[in-house]
């Protein structure tokens, strides 16, 4: 598998039997639907695509997440979601024996999941904790935080379920777990070890559980979603209705790069075309191209009439500007424009 983007001659649907689907700023955005996630998932799924679930967000019990799911007429079971409070309980499992003492901060979700691994859920450090287990949840606060850096300063293992800083709602970018994890590293100077995305330890679990032939990753950030992708050997499907942004993508480094980008989720019922190079360094995506000429990236005439369009040009742009890059030339992004204007969020 190499570094650049690749191509599909049929429907994503058609070619992956497992997706493992990102839920915020994918599926939906806070509690609200995104445009394009129901149809897509729906017809994916009738035409045989097998979906699970899988969340950075260690707050909620995959019960809660199926509903809400449902609700946005995406139809879920409780066993279609993995979070990252179950990847941080196997985490734990990893070196914590079983009946230890395990300081939770987070939400029911995270509660839950260490119950099952076989710990016992304690509230305060002074119940001498093996391990603070950290996840987000509205309600975590200063006394939770403090609780968190008394036991990890007094050499409990912090586990985070993950390291997001943000997190997308309805209402814009809120503080994520990762941000409220850093309180506590601030406070101890201890580096916790993570759970979440990027790693590809969910992946790999929900790949598990439920077998697969060919596997997709679906995400909205490049640094957790499709990096994570790149860790374990999977393909990465970028949807631009999210955190991370086309010009993203054309700037973003080897390790977090996409394979594939679409508009939304109804990405998954269309062919996705291949970047092709053509002479004089440009990069061609059916009508659209680009190269980069003494390093700066230089976008073919004309004006996208769709949105397939719009996804040609950062198709086109990604190809010339990761070619260039890869081959030691220094990109000036300051000539990378805001591409795909009405497909990227605030």
């Amino acid at each position: 598998m190499t570094g650049g983007l690749v191509g599909s001659q049929t429907p994503l649907a058609d070619r992956f039997d497992l997706a493992l689907v990102d839920l915020d700023g994918v599926a939906y955005r806070g509690h609200e639907p995104i445009d394009g996630a129901a149809e897509g998932l729906t017809s994916a799924r009738a035409r045989g695509m097998r979906l699970v679930f899988v969340t950075n967000n260690a707050s909620r019990e995959p019960e809660s997440v199926a509903d809400q799911l449902t609700e946005l007429g995406i139809a879920a079971e409780p066993s279609e979601v993995m979070t990252a409070a179950q990847a941080a309980a196997q985490l734990l499992l990893t070196r914590l024996p079983r009946g230890s003492k395990v300081l939770v901060v987070g939400g029911a979700g995270l509660v839950t999941a260490v119950r099952a691994a076989g710990y016992l859920v304690v509230e305060s450090a002074d119940d001498d904790p093996a391990a603070v287990a950290q996840g987000f949840a509205p309600e975590v606060g200063w006394p939770q935080l403090a609780e968190a850096a008394y036991a990890v300063g007094r050499g409990a293992w912090h586990v985070a379920s993950n390291l997001d800083l943000s997190l997308p709602t309805a209402r814009g970018f809120a503080p994520g777990n990762g941000s409220l994890v850093g309180a506590v590293r601030a406070a101890t100077g201890v580096v916790p070890d993570s759970a979440g995305k990027p790693s590809p330890t969910m992946y790999d679990m929900a790949v598990e559980r439920v077998g697969a032939r060919e596997t997709l990753v679906i995400g909205d950030r490049l640094d957790t979603d499709l990096a994570g992708a790149r860790a374990g050997g999977y393909i990465g499907l970028h949807v631009l209705t999210g955190v991370s942004s086309a010009r993203d993508d054309v700037l973003a480094v080897p390790g977090e790069r996409p394979h594939l980008i679409g508009a939304d989720l109804r990405s998954l019922l269309v062919a996705h075309p291949e970047p092709q190079q053509g002479s004089e360094g440009w990069w061609t995506v059916r009508g659209a191209s680009a190269r980069v000429l003494d390093g700066r990236l230089e976008l073919g005439r004309g004006t996208p009439s769709s949105v397939e369009d719009e996804v040609d040009v950062v198709r086109a742009a990604c190809a010339a500007a990761w070619t260039a890059v890869d081959a030691g030339v220094e990109l000036d992004p300051t000539s990378v424009p805001e591409l795909a204007t009405t497909l990227d969020h605030d």
